[in-house]
């Protein structure tokens, strides 16, 4: 039965590596989002260079693809658990490793040459599974930080941190605490990392806000 949860998290990659970002740009835009404006393959840059449409198709999408990985996840794991009873089998546990595979998928996508996004769209998709109380702080603290400051690096490092706490905090039964624990540092590590030039750039008073042109 352990062959069903490494497959789990097998397809769990190949869905995150499936970048919506560069699929809708070229289907709207007729060219690849990674050439333009920041470089990067996500919803923000999406909305500021091929415009709103295939930006919020982006996040829908990207957003999905961390909720089925999840699913899967949750789901397998737990018919692996009724047989095997191991605390790293339970549900969530599941869920929370197929989320990383998810995760370094999307930024790491095979289909697109290892040149992906930035995880924090898939993330809610993720802990809508994984911890719906956590996004729903977190989505909330992004927006208001997001509104106040206008810069959505800012809103997405913060609710990063927020919803990791969180989800610990919000911690049920149903996972292995060291799994989430884990799982969780390595995806707020992985954001971090792939925001490094945005912190930078806050840092410079340099970072572009919402409303300004590429």
């Amino acid at each position: 039965m352990t062959i069903y949860a490494i497959v789990a998290v097998v397809v769990s990659y190949l869905i995150g590596s499936i970048n919506f970002a560069v699929i809708f740009t070229k289907l709207f835009n007729h060219d690849d989002i990674r050439n333009y404006g920041s470089g990067n393959a996500g919803t923000t840059n999406v909305m500021r260079v091929g415009g709103i449409v295939p930006g919020t198709l982006t996040f829908l999408f990207d957003a999905l693809k961390g909720f089925v990985a999840c699913f899967i996840g949750k789901t397998v794991f737990s018919c692996v658990n009724d047989s095997f009873s191991v605390e790293i089998l339970l549900p969530l546990s599941g869920a929370y490793i197929c989320a990383v595979a998810c995760i370094l998928g999307h930024i790491f996508p095979i289909f697109f040459n290892f040149k992906g996004g930035k995880g924090v769209a898939t993330c809610v998709g993720i802990f809508a599974i994984c911890c719906p109380i956590a996004i729903v702080i977190g989505l909330s603290v992004f927006a208001v930080v997001t509104l106040i400051s206008r810069y959505v690096s800012l809103g997405s490092l913060i609710a990063t941190v927020v919803v990791v706490v969180a989800a610990t905090v919000f911690r049920t039964d149903d996972t292995s605490a060291l799994v989430q624990i884990v799982c969780c540092f390595i995806m707020a590590t992985l954001i971090f990392c792939k925001h490094g030039g945005n912190i930078k750039r806050l840092l410079s008073g340099t970072e572009r806000k919402i409303g300004e042109k590429v």
